[in-house]
């Protein structure tokens, strides 16, 4: 895909919207001209302990807290953190993997990456080597008939405290002057790679989940405003991707920045970090994605909204999910609001393999993923996190599509409120799940 064709919109669209449309829509994203439907590729250039524990295995239990790449590097030295990463970057996503993906009907992949690979420091113990298999992956993407979106996916001081920042802990990112101006220095680095690859990179996301309760959102959006200028400069024709910065649908508003044109809202949904997602019922979560379908396709006509993470996960069972050698909410081994199991009895036992899923299970996960496909297809697409996992199936899309719990193609949706009609979509209204 290259950005196809203009889309019209109207007048009285316009002047419908809360806020002026940043100028109109004029291009378009995905192969097939109407949604993303993608995949990310995390775990490759920021390490999670959660999505490759081999790779941390060896400090389980250990008194060397190892917890993030960060960590990684700190412990192992940069000799032997580049040796065993530059190992991991050849074997993690490989052309047989990308070649995978585009038979499964995917027409996108986003690329997490982190502000080390473009604006190191002395200061900090990462290591860099990165940007020629990133390059590698792009191409493959391109060979393959894919699109890519590079996301910055950690920033200086980290923008959320989570691991998957590159660092664990405290959120920094503000504290500093450095760390913006680093951050829009990673920013124009990945607008170089774009620009040379442009028919392959269609959009670059600026920086991945901001963490609101612990930044200013008006300088996130502050931030947001400078990348659009500096990256502009350099790959004029990319979309800018901005996270919601976890914000409430009903202040989605703030991010429609008069003037701005060809920006992509991102939002994550995922159904297992928060109390009244995690105890949902199976009915439940279902329900609760067509609000989310209500959220998106409402926006979607200031900015276009695309879900760039989510999975088929309703329990936070994955090994570290939660951080290295933390327990999970479902169970009791967290730490949490509800001080024990979801309910008496909850056990992580073979919540994340398929194999250990009955009939109903494998039938809830399959409805589950055409009922999260309409709904963010109701806004502009999607991006399942993850491609693959070395242990948790419901977040590996590749083992979801080998057992038929996600449909392959996309399209070939079996309870789907939606029915494909001549390449577009039209609404029915006999799903048990969502109604108009």
């Amino acid at each position: 895909m290259k950005l196809l064709q203009t889309i019209g919109v109207t007048a009285a669209l316009l002047a419908s919207c809360a806020h002026s449309s940043p100028m109109p829509l004029r291009k378009r994203f995905g192969k097939s001209g109407d949604v993303i439907r993608g995949v990310n590729l995390g775990g490759l250039f920021v390490l999670e302990p959660w999505i490759t524990p081999s790779l941390f295995q060896e400090w389980d239990g250990s008194d060397r807290k190892v917890v993030d790449e960060w960590t990684f590097c700190a412990v192992l030295g940069k000799d032997e953190c580049q040796s065993r990463l530059q190992r991991h970057w050849q074997s993690w996503v490989t052309e047989d993997d990308i070649e995978t993906l585009a038979s499964l009907g995917l027409n996108h992949v986003r690329i997490p990456i982190g502000h080390w690979a473009f604006a190191p420091s002395d200061s900090e113990p990462y290591v860099q080597g990165q940007i020629p298999y990133l390059e590698q992956v792009i191409q493959w993407a391109g060979k393959h008939n894919l699109n890519a979106i590079i996301d910055l996916h950690g920033v200086p001081g980290s923008q959320n405290g989570f691991d998957n920042s590159g660092k664990f802990g405290g959120i920094g990112w503000q504290q500093a002057q450095e760390n913006i101006d680093r951050s829009i220095q990673a920013v124009e680095g990945i607008a170089r790679i774009a620009a040379k690859h442009a028919d392959i990179v269609d959009a670059i996301q600026v920086v991945n989940e901001p963490a609101n309760w612990g930044l200013s959102v008006d300088g996130v959006i502050d931030f947001y405003r400078r990348a659009y200028t500096s990256f502009r400069s350099i790959a004029p024709d990319a979309i800018m991707v901005i996270h919601d910065a976890f914000l409430s649908p009903n202040d989605w508003g703030r991010f429609n920045v008069r003037g701005w044109d060809n920006v992509i809202l991102d939002t994550h949904n995922y159904h297992v970090f928060v109390r009244d997602r995690l105890t949902m019922g199976r009915d439940q979560h279902l329900e609760a994605t067509c609000e989310d379908a209500k959220n998106v396709r409402g926006f979607n006509n200031q900015l276009w909204t695309v879900t760039g993470e989510w999975s088929l996960a309703t329990t936070d069972c994955a090994k570290w999910l939660n951080g290295m050698e933390k327990g999970a909410r479902w169970d009791g081994t967290l730490p949490w609001e509800m001080n024990g199991p979801v309910y008496q009895g909850a056990t992580c036992s073979g919540q994340n393999s398929i194999a250990a899923w009955d009939q109903e299970t494998r039938t809830f996960m399959r409805q589950f993923a055409e009922t999260q496909m309409d709904a963010y297809e109701s806004g502009s697409g999607w991006f399942f996190w993850n491609f693959k996992t070395e242990g948790a199936d419901d977040w590996n899309y590749i083992e979801l599509a080998r057992h038929g719990l996600v449909p392959v193609p996309p399209t070939d949706r079996v309870y789907s409120r939606y029915a494909l009609d001549n390449d577009h979509w039209r609404i029915r209204l006999n799903s048990t799940w969502c109604h108009e």
